[in-house]
């Protein structure tokens, strides 16, 4: 018997299932389960979580020939800005070109080190590559980054530089490097360069993941090829992953994608998957997944990852809930935040929580930050902090502390945030998951912490001096309200963007609106009437999918599916894919008679011979990157696409992009 082991680690849970794919779809999973996520040590976590699945199937260790994994780690890091410190070596480029794409803001404090040097258009060097600027501040970056991000110039055309800087970084460090050539082959050296930034932050996240897992697998004696999933559905090894992280951005989305389709076998859905930081919005058409054109955009950076038209918000049951609006007109608020729910966070430290929540209810002074809490993650290094950031990460341990005591003064704030960014603290409070549990719709943490952090979070005064929310039972009705509200909205959303308009601007109005009327009982009375509607039903998917899709789908006017496993769909769409990669090779006319092919220094007289010459790199470049992911029984295809113009009378070659794609199936232990 083979049997493949699904894994998927969430920012809040971890699932896995056990799965037999020659029997049919029904019968095909024979066991599931679901762990925390322990983010100090993710090996506990996915380990808990298999051990139980392998336990339930009641099979042999040896009987598990593939594992698989995806995970939204990647993904909440980007929405949550979260990830290592790096140091961004940009070759050739003007410090004008880094306020394009986003990549300034994405670099942040981190350090930046410009090089002169780069290449043209056609991959002629347009500048010497001059080092020394880096060799002198190379000591002093080697401790302070955990990795590096090399960006050079048109290195699409010659990647020179970038390999020269890398040989200079790993003979000098022990820190990963990440050269932007290796990412994508497309040009826009500025969004090219953000890519590699972000690649290079997630590269100690996700090598802290994989590693977890090959302890895991070890521990439970199970000696099998480990794959993960990309942000395009495709697997590829734990090897290739662990260099480009960037590619695993959706992953766990994607995963869920691909397990929504094999699930239900709807080849026409919408599709949202809820989990404890975000929700994931996509479409399904004609049985694969939308996929987006311009590159995986996640916590507002555009990127050029390929990868699935996943629509992400920062909506799931751990959002922090906030409250905004005015006294007299209060409104509650949801994320983007995601903070540890408070009837989570009293499951491992039940005394420290209930002792500091019943203090604060017995008080008769209001703190804003009542029924909060911060604590150490156990993750990252704490260097380059500032004095106040460094003298409340001292105040803080690995235990529990209320925020009203950890933070001492107004700027604590700030610098909270800041090392909750950094991946240093986990920030703790209330969420929608502690409403459902204090209104029995979920029942695996602690219910008692939940009311009283509803209660606390309750009895803020109004403008008359009352509190806003006496009830926490109906507080925690509200919350769940809002979320289902959120839900269709950001599913609406996403179909507003298909369809080509900014939900963003004019529509947003229109979408409130619409939902509204939807809303009201007696809508159909009214003269003028706005309705909304899908032209396909929504699949609900994630551990509280019961909870809050059947109202967001009512909302809109369209069929419900929560199938069963709905809860661990990413951890089946991981185990169900292929693996696939392309790789890109283009040809242009510098001058007439001379045909550059990119990646070959070598010029060619005759198109022909440079489209041989192009087609024959792309073939030998992407079986050797299937190879490296793991990928048997390669297939390669190769597609050709010419810009031409007639120019004095004679047809003329612009430019040409050849794509090679392989595809093969992941390696089955023997």
């Amino acid at each position: 018997m083979a049997l493949l082991l699904g894994i998927d680690t969430g920012g809040t849970f971890t699932d896995a299932v056990v799965l037999d794919d020659q029997t049919l779809r029904d019968t095909a999973i024979i066991a599931s389960a679901k762990s925390l996520t322990t983010r100090y040590d993710l090996a506990i976590g996915i380990g808990g979580a298999a051990h139980e699945a392998f336990k339930a199937s009641n099979c042999n260790a040896s009987d598990i020939k593939l594992v698989s994994l995806s995970t939204t780690l990647a993904t909440n890091a980007l929405v949550e800005g979260q990830g290592g410190r790096v140091a961004l070596v940009a070759i050739g480029f003007a410090p004008a070109d880094l306020e394009r794409a986003g990549l300034a803001q994405a670099l942040g404090s981190d350090p930046l080190v410009l090089l002169p040097g780069g290449h043209t258009t056609h991959g002629a060097e347009q500048a010497p590559l001059d080092l020394t600027e880096l060799e002198v501040q190379l000591d002093a970056l080697s401790t302070d980054v955990a990795g590096f991000a090399v960006a050079g110039y048109f290195a699409v055309r010659n990647p020179a530089h970038e390999l020269a800087v890398r040989e200079l970084l790993m003979s000098r460090t022990n820190r990963p490097v990440t050269c932007s050539h290796e990412l994508s082959a497309q040009l826009n050296g500025p969004k090219r360069a953000l890519t590699t930034v972000l690649n290079a932050r997630l590269i100690p996240m996700i090598t802290r993941l994989i590693e977890a897992t090959s302890r895991t697998l070890d521990t439970q004696g199970i000696d099998a090829p480990l794959m993960v999933v990309r942000g395009d559905g495709a697997l590829v090894s734990a090897d290739f992953a662990s260099r480009r992280p960037i590619e695993t951005i959706l992953s766990g989305p994607a995963a869920s994608l691909v397990g929504a389709l094999w699930l239900t076998g709807e080849e026409n859905a919408f599709v949202n998957d809820i989990g404890g930081t975000t929700s994931d919005v996509a479409v399904l058409e004609n049985g694969r997944p939308r996929l987006d054109p311009s590159g995986a955009q996640v916590g507002g950076y555009r990127t050029m990852v390929e990868a699935v038209a996943m629509h992400t918000f920062g909506l799931g049951g751990d959002s922090q809930v906030r409250l905004g609006g005015t006294g007299l007109a209060p409104v509650i608020e949801l994320g983007p935040r995601r903070v540890v729910p408070v009837s989570l966070l009293a499951v491992d430290h039940s005394d420290i929580v209930h002792s500091a929540l019943d203090q604060q209810i017995k008080s008769t002074l209001l703190n804003r930050h009542d029924g909060g809490f911060a604590m150490r993650s156990g993750t990252g290094i704490a260097a380059g902090l500032s004095s106040r950031e460094q003298a409340l990460f001292d105040r803080l341990d690995n235990t529990p502390v209320p925020l009203d005591k950890a933070l001492q003064a107004t700027s604590d704030s700030a610098a909270l945030d800041r090392l909750v960014e950094r991946g240093l603290v986990l920030r703790c409070g209330l969420t929608p998951s502690d409403a459902l549990h204090a209104l029995d719709g979920q029942n695996v943490w602690d219910k008692d912490a939940a009311i009283k952090a509803l209660r606390l979070f309750g009895r803020v005064k109004d403008g008359t001096g009352q509190p806003l929310y006496g009830d926490p039972l109906e507080l925690a009705r509200m919350i769940v309200a809002r979320v289902e509200r959120r839900s269709a909205e950001v599913v609406l959303e996403t179909a507003f963007a298909i369809d080509g308009q900014d939900p963003n601007s004019v529509h947003q109005p229109l979408i409130a609106s619409a939902l509204d009327r939807r809303a009201v009982e007696n809508a159909s009375r009214s003269m003028a009437r706005i309705d909304v509607s899908l032209d396909r039903p929504l699949i609900g998917l994630g551990a509280s999918a019961h909870a809050w899709h059947p109202a967001a789908a009512k909302l809109l006017g369209t069929q419900i599916i929560v199938p069963p496993h709905a809860g661990v769909a990413n951890a089946v769409g991981a185990v169900v894919g292929q693996v696939s990669l392309t790789a890109v090779v283009t040809v242009s006319q510098p001058a007439e008679g001379r045909f550059a092919v990119a990646g070959l220094e070598q010029p060619f007289a005759f198109e022909g011979d440079a489209m041989e010459a192009a087609e024959m790199s792309a073939r030998e470049r992407v079986k050797q990157l299937a190879s490296d992911a793991g990928a048997q029984d390669i297939r390669i295809d190769v597609q050709v696409k010419q810009r031409r113009a007639e120019i004095e009378g004679r047809d003329m070659l612009v430019e040409a992009t050849v794509t090679a794609r392989a595809e093969g199936r992941p390696p089955i232990a023997g």
